[in-house]
């Protein structure tokens, strides 16, 4: 984004002018390209569309450059950051999403080093291989680069707006970067890239809370449309005890709706056989979604149900990691 100077509001910014507004990149030598969408969108406008358009560009010029880096807002960037590391499949190159707590023309913005680290970190080879050293999504921001399909938004005022709870940092960026090189995604197979364009948005949330009532589950469990739902569930994965919740849940499953249990809380995750309330729901057809992030999660059924699996294949795929986005 960047401030209008007539309004003081902040608009998107038109990527023509980067070099003008960060003289710096310049300097690194490094034959850059760019593409946008015409026009702009602010991040809150984000949808599959959006990463479909963003998986072609990747896609085309895939093998004409060393890596790739998406500026983005901050208010959707770790769905963003999920939703391509699943769509963008046998991934061998970096894929960096950077953006800014404040945009770039203002004093005290961090969208010039946020930008500066993505570029170098995207370009970063192996100096034995000389193989890219990050090969997968990952969102760099503030002095974290962190697996995007990990990340969640944490703060809307802190220049650290993003942290990976359940998974350490892909890399620290202080006066250098530096990589913690256990960490990194390898991808198991050879070849070429494989992009999955297709996503199913007719996923829901159900957020639990004390005093949700059977009408407002069943209302929502009851939408034509919904192939699944994440479940937010307390703590370690628990609900109500109440008869009519896990009936609700059983009824909807047996009908093909997938529901999967992910934890509201932002460290952890469910653990179904602690408690007798999260193995109630184990019984009524929920599934576990273990340490996944609830963008992870929303992202990954999108992406299964976009590949016409079926609900079983989904459930079986739901618990089974594919590119590091759970334990």
């Amino acid at each position: 984004m960047i401030e209008d100077p007539a309004t003081h509001s902040l608009k998107p910014f038109d990527f023509d002018h980067l070099i003008d507004n960060v003289p710096k990149i310049g300097r690194f030598g490094y034959t850059i390209h760019h593409a946008q969408f015409d026009p702009p969108i602010d991040s809150s406008n984000m949808n599959p569309s959006h990463w479909q358009a963003i998986v072609r560009i990747i896609a085309d010029a895939y093998d004409d450059y060393d890596g790739f880096v998406v500026l983005h807002g901050t208010d959707t960037m770790a769905y963003t950051a999920s939703a391509l590391s699943f769509m963008l499949g046998n991934l061998h190159k970096p894929v960096i999403l950077t953006g800014s707590q404040l945009p770039i023309g203002q004093i005290r913005e961090d969208g010039t080093e946020n930008l500066i680290t993505a570029l170098q970190i995207a370009a970063s080879t192996d100096e034995l291989t000389q193989e890219p050293i990050i090969q997968e999504v990952a969102i760099s921001f503030g002095s974290y680069l962190l697996r995007g399909n990990r990340s969640t938004k944490i703060s809307s005022t802190n220049f650290g707006a993003f942290k990976s709870f359940n998974y350490p940092p892909l890399g620290t960026m202080d006066l250098s970067i530096h990589f913690n090189r256990d960490l990194l995604l390898r991808p198991e197979g050879i070849g070429p890239l494989e992009p999955h364009y297709e996503m199913d948005p007719h996923i829901g949330v159900i957020f639990l809370y004390p005093g949700i009532s059977e009408s407002s589950l069943r209302h929502q469990l009851a939408d034509p449309d919904a192939k699944a739902f994440v479940l937010r569930t307390f703590g370690a994965g628990n609900g109500p005890t109440e008869e009519w919740f896990p009936r609700a849940l059983s009824e909807a499953s047996s009908h093909g709706v997938v529901i999967v249990n992910v934890t509201q809380c932002l460290d952890g995750g469910v653990e179904e056989k602690r408690y007798y309330t999260g193995d109630m729901l184990a019984q009524a057809g929920v599934i576990s979604g273990y340490d996944i992030s609830c963008e992870a999660a929303i992202t990954k059924l999108m992406h299964l149900f976009g590949r016409g699996l079926s609900p079983d294949q989904v459930r079986e795929y739901m618990q089974t990691p594919l590119c590091g986005e759970m334990s």
